[in-house]
């Protein structure tokens, strides 16, 4: 037993002076800088990118495009000198005008201007004696009974007298030679107030008078 710790003893003695020295003989470690860099490894900075240029000037607006100005037309004709027309000869008064027995009067109903069958062949015999005598000028008179107003009556007489000068016309009568005059109720034919008078004084009577 004794052998056994010698021996464990002698190991230990001689290791302690072994691992001291180790720890003494181990190198000291001193930080080494890193060398400077040199040119070629040196980090290269690129340089800052060029500023951009500036913006191309804005070209200013095209001027306004003025149109030529319009072509003054030319003046317009001057208008044609008035025709010189005759004038009328002034119609002759009613007063100038006369009964002729060759001319009739013709008659109406109750408030009306058409012509009926029997006065349309008074009036065709009438336009045939003005035929044959185109020296003379006709007046053509309307008439009316008194019953109604006095403005309605001359309407009513004018009605009548044109009635009978379109008939007329129609057969061949120049309407240059007629003329048309309403008297209403103020000349009546009859003065009785009567159907039989009232039916004499609703009339075309015709005139004539030599040019």
């Amino acid at each position: 037993m004794r052998t056994f710790v010698g021996h464990v003893t002698f190991v230990v003695l001689l290791a302690v002076p072994l691992l001291l020295g180790a720890c003494a003989k181990r190198p000291a470690v001193s930080a080494v800088q890193a060398p400077a860099p040199s040119a070629e490894t040196a980090v290269v900075t690129p340089p800052p990118a060029p500023a951009p240029p500036p913006p191309a000037p804005v070209a200013p607006p095209p001027a306004p495009v003025v149109p030529p100005p319009a072509a003054t037309p030319p003046p317009p004709a001057p208008p044609p000198p008035p025709v010189a027309v005759a004038p009328e000869a002034p119609r002759p008064a009613p007063a100038e005008f006369m009964d002729h027995p060759d001319v009739r009067p013709i008659y109406f109903a109750f408030d009306r201007d058409a012509i009926r069958p029997g006065d349309a062949k008074i009036l065709d015999a009438n336009a045939a004696w003005l035929k044959e005598n185109d020296a003379y000028l006709v007046l053509i008179e309307g008439h009316c009974d008194e019953r109604g107003t006095e403005q309605y009556n001359l309407v009513l007489g004018e009605r009548r007298a044109v009635a009978a000068m379109r008939y007329l016309i129609e057969r061949g009568i120049a309407s240059n030679r007629m003329s048309v005059v309403s008297y209403g109720e103020e000349r009546p034919a009859c003065p009785e107030r009567t159907r039989a008078c009232w039916a004499k004084n609703r009339r075309a009577q015709f005139k004539v008078r030599a040019r």
